[in-house]
């Protein structure tokens, strides 16, 4: 059994989404950011850092328990737990995790700065607003560029596709219009006709 913590986010959404995926049993313990939730000394000692998601495994690789946080090697560990949705071919499997870190290192730091400055600063911020959403929208184009040719981010639909979803998601809260990104868009609507996709994206809560 997997136990979950994490709250209504793109990054605490991708594991969710994992874990319909793979059908592995798990158990949600909301935690709310809103309400400081994630420095209780319980959460802590699962997430150090103070982050949603984190996960304990009953069952960890050396069949105890087993805790780790970081939504990208959650994901990792996931797909390694299961042997899913990350391939076994070396060359496409590093493409995969290309695109992962793509996500863990771009897309979610940049668009989560626009998600900040247009909707929770508490004054606007011209300068910041311009500079990430430029760099928000300089994104979808290379993820539109690399789409234009292929069904998913990498050679298949994987972490770097499970990844990516829940932050573009929310292109109405970085005031993105998917018709100006037709290849993201058409990536978009085949994931959310996913019904795994679309339990994931419930937990903890829709919003």
């Amino acid at each position: 059994m997997i136990d979950l913590y994490t709250w209504s986010t793109p990054n605490g959404r991708k594991v969710s989404i994992m874990l319909e995926e793979v059908a592995l049993p798990y158990n949600v313990h909301p935690n709310d950011i809103g309400k400081g939730h994630q420095f209780d000394a319980d959460f802590v000692a699962v997430s150090p850092n103070s982050k949603i998601p984190a996960i304990v495994d009953s069952d960890g690789p050396n069949g105890t328990p087993y805790s780790l946080f970081e939504s990208g090697a959650i994901l990792l560990y996931l797909s390694d737990k299961t042997g899913r949705f990350l391939p076994q071919n070396k060359t496409q499997r590093f493409e995969a995790i290309q695109w992962l870190m793509f996500q863990m290192g771009g897309v979610g730091p940049m668009f989560g700065q626009v998600h900040h400055f247009l909707r929770a600063a508490p004054e606007p911020v011209p300068y910041a607003i311009e500079r990430y959403s430029k760099e928000t929208r300089r994104l979808y184009g290379v993820m539109d560029k690399r789409l234009a040719s292929r069904e998913w981010l990498s050679s298949e639909y994987s972490v770097a596709d499970i990844a990516t979803y829940p932050w573009v998601a929310r292109h109405d809260w970085h005031k993105v219009d998917l018709a100006d990104f037709p290849n993201v868009k058409r990536w978009f609507e085949v994931i959310s006709a996913r019904p795994a996709v679309q339990q994931g994206m419930k937990i903890p809560s829709a919003r």
